[in-house]
């Protein structure tokens, strides 16, 4: 036997195939195929073994490698991954440089499977750089065709199994100072571009120059220290998470539930606009996609420019988004995905027959009898209409909320309290000589005269300002200001947002709430902190209204107090262990 060819895998089903038939389609027939795999779970040893390739049991690449050359007949060794195709005329060519040249150890250029421009330019300027340092250090850059002799592999005990990452360029670094390494200037490799599809081209650029620069410089680099991973932790299973982007209520709910689930899973994240921002400083594994956002004016939802300006971009955002996600998911081989009212995660359950779990607090308006006044019903079917339009038949729908309807199919609905993040739990509620304002529009005028008059002191975030005008301070948002400044409020005044009531309630703080006119979710929520007496619900803002609410505030407060439970989210945090293991 001339050569051996060692190939480690994981689940790669979707690349094997064309491989192994461009290694078929060779001239050169004096080769064995010897497939390491580490215990995949979709199709890849069935392809192998159609193939004619011995398989072998593997684990990460380079005990996989080294356990194929333990089964390996030939003289010759070459190393590929799995989505690599070889060229036409490669192994004849490859070998015949290699022994003419009298080598001990060889890569193969690289040219990218995709028309993509930087894709072309990025995989050229790595082959020039290779050729360039050749005689400089032996280096490789992945495992694109790495071409040795079996007595050489065996001289240095084949690939250091305690490397997690760097283990190829290890590899050819202690075959090259023993005899002669060049790049073969003849055989070439196609190789895929799913790397930058799945990390970026700033992530995959970066990644590459850093793990250079430290191999350059002598220096090893763990797989930990540059976020990389062949495969996936034993046991864990791989949980997809999509999360809406608008406003920070989503985002930081998620960031709950992500930090808990990260405890036994592994998860991937897609999310848009102020939740990416949010949770990408929190995680590694986190996808910017275009996402859905609805337009205000005068404290209204205005209907027809949301949908306008959302249907404009649908058919840009719409193949973006689905390419992303599938192309990350067929590589991240999810087992599960949850939506945090995150529509194309929807989608992408649809396309793959993943199981979908919803996770959000607007599904009471769809799976709870909730009893609204005929001024609201119209809001209500249009919130309704969307909310449906968003996720669609899930296996489980797990709802938060400080109130508690009747629920509408009790085998698929489950209801928890609001999530909460560590530190708001974490706070001392004192009663001080404030009440908190907080605004998410700064065109809110009216309520600024309207404090002015009553004889009380405000502090009020969302006017991005930091300034003493009489009985009001404007603070810019700092969130640590911020949480002290709940904390010791005396009551908050703010719109129908879910999450700041919920901190709020937990904090036992009374709120007088003004929802934005025809957003029905902030409508509901405001409508049910005032029939549980938390508070009250007021379409109009007007002074004595305001006074009357203040002069209440401590009945509201024992009402607070007796009725609002909490259980520091262990209930959906159970709830959740129990049905990863029943889908998964």
């Amino acid at each position: 036997m001339k050569i051996s060819i060692i190939i480690p895998t994981y689940n790669e089903e979707e690349y094997l195939p064309y491989l192994l038939e461009s290694i078929k389609r060779q001239d050169f027939t004096d080769y064995e195929v010897i497939v390491a795999d580490a215990h995949s779970t979709d199709k890849t040893r069935e392809i192998a073994k159609s193939f004619g390739a011995k398989i072998v049991d593997g684990g990460l690449p380079s005990v996989g490698r080294n356990k194929g050359v333990k089964a390996a007949q030939g003289e010759f060794l070459l190393f590929l991954d799995a989505d690599v195709i070889m060229t036409r005329g490669y192994l004849e060519s490859a070998l015949q440089e290699f022994v003419e040249e009298g080598l001990g150890i060889s890569i193969s250029q690289i040219y990218p499977l995709s028309d993509n421009m930087f894709d072309i330019i990025s995989h050229d300027f790595a082959n020039f750089f290779m050729k360039y340092v050749e005689t400089l250090k032996p280096h490789g850059a992945g495992c694109y065709g790495i071409l040795t002799r079996k007595k050489l592999h065996e001289a240095i005990g084949g690939f250091d199994e305690n490397l997690d990452f760097g283990e190829d360029t290890d590899y050819i670094e202690k075959i090259g100072y023993l005899t002669s390494f060049k790049v073969l200037r003849d055989a070439t490799l196609f190789v895929s571009t799913r790397r930058t599809q799945e990390e970026g081209k700033t992530g995959i650029a970066l990644k590459y120059a850093k793990s250079t620069w430290y191999q350059f410089t002598g220096r090893k680099i763990s797989a930990d220290q540059l976020n990389y991973h062949f495969g996936h932790s034993e046991g864990r299973k791989r949980i997809l998470y999509g999360v809406c982007g608008e406003g920070m209520g989503h985002a930081i709910r998620s960031g709950v539930i992500i930090d808990h689930l990260l405890e036994k899973n592994d998860v991937t994240i897609f999310a848009s606009d102020r939740a990416y921002q949010y949770l990408s400083r929190k995680y590694d594994d986190v996808y910017e996609i275009e996402g859905f956002n609805t337009v205000y004016e005068e404290n209204e939802v205005q209907y027809r420019r949301t949908f306008t300006k959302n249907i404009k971009w649908v058919p840009l955002d719409l193949p973006h988004n689905i390419r992303l996600m599938y192309n990350v998911a067929k590589a991240f081989k999810p087992d599960l995905i949850i939506s945090d009212f995150e529509f194309y995660s929807n989608i992408l359950n649809k396309i793959l027959r993943i199981p979908l779990v919803s996770l959000d607090n607007m599904h009471v308006i769809t799976q709870c009898y909730t009893d609204v006044p005929e001024e609201f019903k119209r809001d209500r079917f249009r919130a309704a209409s969307v909310v449906r339009s968003f996720i669609q038949r899930p296996r489980y729908y797990l709802i938060t909320s400080y109130f508690f309807p009747p629920i509408k199919n009790p085998d698929k609905v489950k209801m928890f309290p609001p999530i909460l993040r560590e530190k708001v739990m974490e706070l001392e509620p004192t009663i001080g000589d404030h009440i908190l304002v907080y605004q998410t529009s700064d065109s809110n005028i009216k309520l600024l005269e309207l404090l002015e008059e009553i004889d009380d002191e405000f502090i009020i975030y969302g006017f991005h300002k930091d300034e003493k005008i009489g009985n009001l301070t404007f603070k810019s948002f700092n969130e640590d200001e911020f949480f002290d400044d709940l904390a010791s409020a005396r009551a908050v005044i703010t719109n129908g947002g879910f999450s700041l009531i919920s901190e709020a309630l937990y904090l036992k703080k009374p709120i007088y709430s003004i929802p934005v006119k025809r957003q029905f979710e902030q409508i509901l929520n405001a409508m049910y902190l005032d029939k549980l007496e938390y508070g009250e619900f007021h379409l109009e803002l007007d002074k004595e209204s305001i006074e009357k609410f203040l002069s209440n505030q401590e009945y509201y407060r024992e009402k607070i107090q007796s009725g609002f439970k909490h259980d520091r989210n262990q209930a959906i945090f159970n709830s959740l262990d129990e049905i990863i293991e029943e889908l998964t």
